[in-house]
């Protein structure tokens, strides 16, 4: 079943179009940093791309839209996740990785592309989903780890396979064109935005890096131990980039005991 937004999983502990956050009090067609309570954390957008991260800054800021209880316009710069896709893509069928999404048009560095939507789960129902699979079967079960700066960390999990859009389709690579940043809009519960990493020609399969990996950092020992260690578990990836990996990126946590 086709839906762009979020939908309540069928644990039903969280429901993603619940709004919760209090809206600004601009009355300006466009909010302006360090006036709008929306961008007390810094300015988001601009020209509808996502500001690049400074050098300095080692994690990505959190990124918070204006929402439904905001007086400011439809128009406002701080408003781009949330008008969904706004770039013609097209679903095709591709020689080793099943099927795959690619762009009809020109997509510039720093645009939103598409949002990665489903049930929102909880962490019990995802577990359950996962050790039901079979080897056969294609997981699209997706694990968000943000870590906040008083040492907790937050999960989201969304799957796609029942209900979702068209960001099921996309494939991994290990040097991917977007990346994954949560965005939220209405409530605490994130849109998984995906945003150009380079300019994108029109016919290029768009792909992310599975893992989520910030700014592609290098894999650390500790990782690639773990990683070699689940090997007998892991898929395949069929990229094809000078610096593939081998095998798709595995979460072991779902299939664990907590």
């Amino acid at each position: 079943q086709y839906s762009p937004d979020n939908v309540a999983g069928a644990d039903g502990d969280i429901d993603p179009t619940e709004v919760t956050f209090p809206g600004c009090s601009c009355l300006t067609r466009s909010c302006v940093v360090h006036v709008c309570s929306c961008l007390c954390r810094g300015e988001n957008y601009s020209n509808l791309c996502l500001r690049p991260t400074d050098k300095e800054e080692k994690y990505a800021r959190p990124v918070f839209e204006c929402n439904a209880m905001c007086q400011c316009g439809e128009s406002c710069q701080n408003r781009v996740v949330q008008r969904g896709l706004q770039f013609r893509l097209e679903v095709f069928k591709t020689e080793k990785k099943g099927w795959g999404l690619r762009t009809l048009e020109f997509i510039a560095k720093g645009r939103f592309v598409c949002e990665y939507a489903g049930e929102v789960l909880g962490f019990n129902e995802a577990r359950r989903r996962i050790q039901a699979q079979t080897s056969k079967d294609s997981n699209y079960i997706i694990a968000v780890r943000e870590h906040l700066h008083s040492g907790q960390i937050m999960e989201t999990f969304v799957d796609p396979t029942y209900i979702g859009n068209i960001g099921r389709f996309l494939n991994h690579s290990c040097e991917p064109n977007l990346f994954m940043v949560p965005v939220r809009v209405d409530s605490m519960v994130p849109k998984l935005a995906l945003f150009a990493a380079t300019d994108i020609s029109a016919g290029e399969e768009l792909s992310y890096d599975y893992s989520g990996r910030f700014h592609n950092l290098p894999v650390t020992n500790g990782e690639q131990k773990s990683l070699e260690e689940d090997n007998r578990l892991r898929k395949p990836c069929y990229c094809g980039s000078r610096t593939c990996a081998s095998f798709l990126p595995w979460d072991s946590s779902l299939f664990s005991t907590p």
